[in-house]
């Protein structure tokens, strides 16, 4: 082997076939080390590739679990950030930025006034006797008042329902008024406390072992598994409320859809990943003053057969991410032929991917998405709450432009990152359902993202933080149930725990032909009607 060896110039061999030798080999040691040499690039490529997915996701992890709660990012701060960037251009020749909002009049942690609709107890302080002893008359020529807010500890009491026996003497009969109804058969306490107990758990996130102990404290003992059992029975006697949420929400012409995943004890297997899956209807954004409502479904597991069976015989548009599993209900998957159930993307769930790169490094291409795409949103908060041709007619001048700019700028960038990397999939997801994502532009009733969905969903989110896993399918269910009633007791503007006491009270006695009474927002009406009455 004569390559790596030094040769001198002047006495190089004079031999053709030496010659021809030498150079041979120094030829097949050079392509070994050119093939080597690829493999290596290779594979530092693909290392560096899988490091950086990692990266993206501790990032996003990083950002779910300590991160901030909004998405909302200031874009003039991203355009000082990146300055390299090529800004988009304005869609239209008379395109201006919005104006800014006014800043609010009152200043950051100032003391919020005690609202007028809460009890005053008045408290006087009469001044001490004149300290010259005159004893002459005295007159009120005004006063000072200072309002301090005062809270009462929340007191136990027990409800003793006395029935006394009467008996006739003239006819020798004996009377009794008939047994209470008790909410729940055998559960000795009243729909006072089994609301509490619900709202602390499915509104304030208190898990039932915490409840349990707040409850020692004030001397009443009740056994988180007894809390548990109750909640169950409460949700089989609030499930026809339940089934009409989601057939009410069903008749809307679009819908919400979002799913999340939960932990599931399982006793045999340990634990495993459930779901919750969450339905919205919620139209005000485009001037739809019907009442919103959300309905909860909990499943063991993520498959597309779960919002098919939940979503059968609906018709009309669905706003969903872009998880293969709702693609059954697009098109058939035997045939591909499109169904009743029309696919509406969610520019929101494509920023988020611009942003989770952001938050792992400066990229200059996500900033600029994160711009362009902030520019459509920009667009909707200035229609918010105009009827539908008003939205459809600004979108068709405004945003389309804008997409379609976007459209070829996604395309440019895409083709000139790496297939495998972060931001190149990012780039692919709206490009891959690009039909989904600009459908909103075509009907004023659509969202430009799922956002009023994902906030439905975020009492999950808090909660989960808390009782940490759903102890069976029973207790899924129930928390499915309960999740979907003070969902739309908040939608409406209804305080759910005066609704539950209420409804826990009379449902067991109500026509389940007039069960829309009970519903949060013709409950809410009822109210009104006889307060102002």
């Amino acid at each position: 082997m004569f390559f790596g060896m030094r040769f001198d110039l002047d006495r190089l061999p004079t031999d053709p076939a030496l010659l021809q030798k030498i150079l041979r080999e120094m030829v097949e040691v050079m392509e070994q080390e050119r093939a080597e040499l690829k493999t290596a690039k290779a594979t530092v490529q693909a290392q560096f590739l899988q490091i950086e997915k990692l990266e993206h996701r501790l990032a996003r992890l990083l950002r779910v679990q300590f991160g901030r709660s909004s998405e909302k990012m200031d874009i003039a701060q991203l355009r000082l950030m990146f300055d390299e960037v090529e800004l988009p251009e304005p869609a239209n020749d008379d395109a201006s930025a919005p104006e800014a909002k006014a800043p609010s009049a009152r200043k950051p942690g100032a003391r919020t006034p005690i609202p007028a609709d809460v009890p005053r107890q008045p408290v006087e302080h009469q001044p001490g006797p004149c300290p010259q002893g005159c004893g002459g008359a005295e007159t009120k020529i005004g006063e000072d008042v200072t309002e301090v807010l005062d809270y009462i500890p929340a007191r136990f009491r027990v409800l003793r329902h006395v029935r006394p026996r009467v008996a006739c003497r003239t006819c020798e009969q004996i009377r009794q008024a008939p047994a209470v109804n008790l909410p729940l058969p055998k559960v000795m306490a009243s729909s006072a406390l089994l609301a509490h107990l619900v709202v602390s758990r499915f509104v304030d996130h208190q898990p039932w072992y915490r409840q349990s102990a707040i409850l020692r404290r004030q001397g009443v003992h009740i056994d988180r598994d007894v809390m548990s059992r109750w909640a169950r029975k409460l949700a089989w006697l609030l499930a026809p409320l339940g089934e009409r949420l989601l057939s009410y929400i069903l008749e809307a012409p679009k819908i919400h859809g979002d799913e999340t995943p939960v932990t599931l004890l399982d006793g045999k297997d340990g634990s495993h990943t459930a779901y919750f899956w969450v339905y919205l209807h919620d139209g005000r954004s485009s001037g739809d003053m019907s009442p919103p409502a959300v309905a909860f479904r909990f499943t063991t597991s993520r498959g597309g057969e779960h919002p098919a069976a939940h979503l059968a015989g609906y018709r009309g548009y669905l706003q969903a991410d872009g998880y293969a599993g709702y693609n059954v209900l697009y098109r058939d998957p035997d045939t591909k032929a499109p169904r009743d159930v029309i696919e509406v993307g969610c520019w929101a769930h494509s920023r988020r991917k611009f942003t989770d790169i952001l938050d792992k490094n400066p990229s200059p291409i996500a900033a600029e998405a994160i711009v362009r795409i902030g520019e459509l949103f920009a667009i909707e908060r200035e229609i918010k709450g105009s009827p539908p041709d008003v939205r459809r007619q600004v979108r068709q001048t405004q945003a389309v432009p804008k997409l379609l700019a976007l459209q070829t700028w996604l395309e440019k960038q895409e083709r000139g990152l790496s297939s495998d990397s972060t931001l190149a999939q990012a780039c692919r997801y709206p490009l891959n359902r690009w039909a989904a994502m600009i459908r909103y532009c075509d009907d004023g009733l659509l969202e430009v993202s799922n956002n009023l969905v994902e906030n439905a969903l975020r009492g999950v989110a808090l909660g989960r933080r808390n009782w940490m896993f759903i102890g069976s399918i029973k207790g899924g269910d129930a928390s499915a149930l309960f999740y979907s009633l003070v969902e739309t007791c908040k939608l409406n503007g209804v305080e759910p725990e005066a609704w539950f006491t209420d409804v826990i009270e009379r449902i067991g006695n109500h026509p389940i032909n007039r069960i829309d009474e009970l519903l949060p927002w013709s409950w809410r009406a009822a109210r009104d009607t006889i307060q102002a009455a």
